[in-house]
């Protein structure tokens, strides 16, 4: 069997960044993030470039200035700013070049999965509650760890962010050349994500927003602030993260480097403008959606920092116990994290092409995909908070719950998180181990002149690690039990929020079984979409 493997597994991809033609530099679709012990299918026969017609300009209302909140007309800034692919541009999609077929025995994966997180129910709903609670509690004190140097850190990351702004503006056209996309959509978007989830919110640390804020705080003298809204919430991070998701997953061409740095760019200067218009504090943590997600990724982590600025070891999930209830706004961020994750799985299958027609070996590029691609991010996520909301008003009412519906969603939704990074971590284990050697040559010679300030601009590129039978085996086997694992967990925090909604035992079972079978249903979903054909 492995020899046949072997024998079929023929192609090797240079790169897994989506929309990448390594060899000139256009941007396409790929099969990202899929196990490569893989049946090559067929080939395309359009290698045709797509683009919206020069010239094309959206329609502009006109009439009366009306006055409106500062708050709002930032976050619609700051969505254009991730919605440039409304705009013309000279890098656009071309054809896939293969189809693939995962050749493993996923049935069992799948089953098995399913079965692991309904035992981890069962285990849990016989488990008294205060040995979990004691067990949630547990620390481990490493060492004080101060946060002097956070301004200095935070400038020297704005320093490479403009570099890297620079890069994208003067450097290599080439994706894979140019080390912009490759650190925003490999670096930051995939490996800081886990770093996030393992070590905590490396985040408050590392953003290039706080560090020119105190500079110029220092310079020109803190002021009253205005605060935003109350009834805003989280839903400026909201519609930005949508933003970010659309042009990721949507946008024609999301790794042209010019088009990226003009987007970035252009969202740091409309963040950093409301953030002294705010404050640092206020519009970070509510609104910039970057620093929103992270935050609440690093709830996750095994490393708590606690109020006296000590390091503490903690369980995985342990810090997600004890955190306040979600408004509605904070909610459906978290739900629009998990969704746009697996749509872009999902967007990328045999079964997604086959719903409207479109053969899959003859993928016509992301520009003609715009409309479908674009109702199915917002499908994804209407779909998943319609289950999960309807998961908790069933669980509310076989516990005979008082507690609002809003109350008891605003803290289950926390369990969400464990579940979000399992599918993150997944879905671009590829990009990571592949893309993630290109970003460490290109930072070494980011505008293409002959640098090699590191040492690592000629380093080979060693694509073969996602390529043969053995790679298939070991990344899907990791991959698998990623989702696997990330689901249980997120069985065992749900349990440890329902206990306080509902402390009798046998309420907070029953309150958490709707949400459990949801759990095994999108364990089934999640190892289905790495099994299953995908092309494009």
């Amino acid at each position: 069997m492995r020899e046949f493997l072997d024998s079929l597994s023929s192609f090797a991809p240079a790169s897994v960044l989506p929309a990448i033609s390594p060899s000139r530099g256009e941007i396409g679709s790929s099969a990202a993030g899929f196990p490569s012990a893989t049946l090559v299918i067929g080939e395309s026969g359009n290698d045709g470039a797509i683009s919206p017609q020069v010239g094309e300009m959206s329609g502009r209302t006109e009439g009366g200035a009306v006055e409106r909140d500062h708050s709002i007309a930032i976050v619609a800034l700051g969505a254009v700013a991730f919605l440039t692919a409304l705009s013309p541009t000279p890098a656009l999609a071309h054809a896939s070049d293969r189809g693939h077929v995962l050749l493993l025995p996923t049935g069992y994966y799948v089953a098995g999965g399913a079965l692991a997180v309904a035992a981890s129910f069962l285990a849990l709903a016989l488990l008294p509650p205060d040995a979990l609670d004691r067990f949630w509690r547990r620390r481990l004190p490493l060492f004080a760890f101060r946060d002097g140097a956070r301004a200095i850190a935070s400038l020297a990351s704005f320093a490479g962010f403009a570099m890297l702004v620079a890069a994208g503006l003067f450097g290599s056209r080439d994706p894979l050349s140019n080390p912009l996309p490759l650190a925003i959509w490999t670096l930051l978007w995939v490996g800081l994500v886990l770093l996030q989830g393992l070590l905590g919110n490396l985040w408050s640390w590392l953003n290039p927003w706080y560090g020119p804020w105190r500079v110029v705080s220092r310079l020109f003298g803190e002021r009253e602030m205005k605060r935003p809204p109350a009834w805003l919430g989280y839903w400026p991070a909201f519609v930005l993260f949508f933003a970010f998701a659309w042009f990721e997953l949507i946008d024609p061409a999301p790794d042209d480097p010019a088009r990226l740095a003009w987007a970035a760019g252009l969202y740091w200067l409309l963040s950093f403008a409301a953030m002294m218009m705010f404050g640092y504090r206020d519009w970070s943590r509510s609104s910039e959606f970057l620093t929103v997600f992270f935050t609440m990724v690093a709830r996750f982590a095994v490393i708590e920092r606690d109020a006296g600025g000590r390091l503490n070891f903690c369980w995985p999930g342990a810090k997600l116990i004890y955190a306040a209830p979600l408004s509605l706004s904070g909610t459906a961020f978290l739900l629009l994290a998990l969704s746009s994750v697996s749509f872009d799985g999902l967007s990328k299958t045999f079964f997604w092409f086959g719903l409207f027609g479109i053969n899959p070996l003859e993928f016509p590029g992301r520009t003609a995909v715009i409309g479908i691609g674009s109702l199915g991010l917002v499908l994804m996520f209407v779909l998943l908070a319609a289950a999960f909301i309807l998961a908790i008003v069933l669980g509310q009412h076989l516990a005979g719950s008082k507690h609002s519906l809003g109350q008891a969603a605003g803290l289950l939704v926390w369990s969400i998180v464990p579940i979000a990074l399992a599918y993150h971590v997944a879905h671009y284990l590829t990009a990571l181990l592949v893309d993630g050697q290109y970003a460490v040559a290109a930072l070494s010679d980011p505008f293409a002149l002959g640098w090699n300030l590191f040492g690592t601009a000629d380093m080979q590129i060693e694509a073969g690690v996602v390529a043969g039978a053995g790679s298939a085996w070991w990344l899907w086997n990791v991959q698998a039990g990623v989702i696997i694992g990330g689901h249980m967990l997120a069985v065992l925090v749900a349990h440890g929020l329902a206990w306080r909604l509902h402390p009798v035992p046998a309420r907070a079972a029953l309150s958490q079984f709707p949400l459990t079978v949801l759990m095994i249903a999108y364990t089934v979903f999640g190892l289905w979409l790495l099994a299953t054909p995908a092309a494009g």
